[in-house]
Parts: structure tokens; C-alpha cells; sequence
């Protein structure tokens, strides 16, 4: 991948009308799932509407590691103006009540080590480019530092104490966790949220006009494949 291709534009994306998505663009603009929270049962609904309503305070990383880490998940997960998704705060709230996903590489330092190595790293990569850390570089700066990351790319200071490809992908893992877990996201992929205790209706029923869609569940309103897209973009 180029690094003029590392971004992809979602500003060609329809604006959102209904509900939220991150920077107000998606492809169900009049879709919003939280309308449907009155058909979730009364422990799903207020675990939900907990992510949007009381983001977790951040009792983990300190103010630097902060810092340098709510840029770098801005860049990774194309957040570049409000509102965003405080993925951090999400990352912040597992690592401090000792949340772990059940595994560990056997090369690999816990978890909470990992992340606060990682924010020393990405400011180690900034004082080379003359910054005083991550947060303070520029746009195309920041996309080549977490281009280097995601190839495996860095070298020396704090990464060369652990494995820099793992390490990618263990942020990554707890990012794309925080973010997909959220309402805001759900509205920009479309998902229709908990299907209990309703269940699926139209499922296995082709018979059906638009069986491959609940009643309930958002209509796409752009037409470009994203799937072809993003292979045409380089953006894989």
C-alpha cells in the first residue's frame, strides 16, 4: 500500500439524518438503531445505551499515554473530526478492571505493557521527526508512522522489546472492539443491534421480499461496492 493510499474519503459518503455515525457520514443516513431499543430487553438496553451515555473515565493510562494514544486510534480508525467514538476510553476501562481476551503470544509482554510500549514507541518515532510526541505531528507523519507499524516497520527504542507485528495487531484487536461494540458504529454499517427478544423474522424465508432484510434493519442508500472499493483504492 502507498501512503497517498492509506486513507479512504468518507466525506463522498451521504450525510447522516437520523441518529449518529462517526463524523455524521455513513451509507444508511436515515438509519438510527437506537430507535429500535425499545424491542431489547431491559439488560441489553441499558448495556447499550452505557457506551453512548457514560464513557468510562480513563484510570489506566496516565495524561502522556493518553495523549499519544487517543491520536493514534483518531488515525488507525479514520476519526478525524467529531464526533468520534472514544475507543480509548473503552481500551482504557478493559485494561484497568483487568479484561483480557483469554490468550497470550508466548513472545508477548501482558497486555497493559504492550499498549503503554506502544505509546512510548510512537513517541519515540515522533522525537525523530523533531515532534515532542505522537499527537504533535502532522496528518501525513502520523499515516506513515502507523504505515511502518501495521508492516512491522520500527525498529530500536521501546520496539525492539517486543514483537512490533503482534503488538499491531493486539492494539488493533482492542480498537476494532471498542469501536464495533458502539451504537454510533452500528449506524454506519447498518447493523440492526440486538435481535433478542424479537429474533430474526425473514431469516432462511427467500420467499419474502427483501429477505436478506428485517423490516427493522437499515437500507443502504449508496451504491459502490465497498468490497470492490477498497481493493481498487489499494486499501487492503
Amino acid at each position: 500500500m502507498r501512503r497517498d493510499q492509506a486513507r479512504a474519503d468518507p466525506y463522498d459518503l451521504p450525510r447522516q439524518r437520523r441518529g449518529i455515525t462517526p463524523q455524521m457520514h455513513g451509507r444508511y443516513p436515515d438509519y438510527d438503531v437506537l430507535e429500535q431499543q425499545g424491542h431489547w430487553d431491559e439488560v441489553t438496553r441499558r448495556v447499550v445505551l452505557e457506551r453512548v451515555h457514560d464513557v468510562p473515565e480513563t484510570r489506566f493510562f496516565d495524561p502522556a499515554e493518553l495523549d499519544t494514544l487517543t491520536a493514534f486510534a483518531d488515525v488507525v480508525l479514520a476519526q478525524d473530526s467529531d464526533p468520534r467514538i472514544p475507543a480509548i476510553a473503552f481500551v482504557d476501562e478493559k485494561l484497568f478492571t483487568g479484561g483480557r481476551d483469554g490468550y497470550r503470544y508466548f513472545d508477548m509482554p501482558d497486555d497493559d505493557e504492550v499498549w503503554r510500549i506502544v505509546a512510548r514507541g510512537l513517541d519515540e518515532e515522533a522525537h525523530r521527526r523533531g515532534a515532542d510526541r505522537f499527537a504533535l505531528l502532522g496528518v501525513e507523519e502520523k499515516l506513515d508512522v502507523c504505515h511502518r507499524f501495521s508492516s512491522g516497520e520500527l525498529y530500536g527504542g521501546a520496539w525492539a522489546t517486543l514483537n512490533v507485528s503482534r503488538a499491531w495487531g493486539l492494539v488493533m484487536r482492542y480498537l476494532t472492539q471498542a469501536f464495533y461494540a458502539h451504537p454510533w458504529s452500528w449506524n454506519e454499517i447498518g447493523f440492526g443491534g440486538p435481535a433478542y427478544p424479537r429474533g430474526y423474522s425473514r431469516f432462511g424465508s427467500p420467499h419474502l421480499q427483501s429477505a436478506e432484510r428485517e423490516a427493522w434493519e437499515g437500507k443502504e442508500a449508496y451504491v459502490r461496492d465497498p468490497v470492490r472499493d477498497t481493493k481498487r483504492r489499494g486499501l487492503e
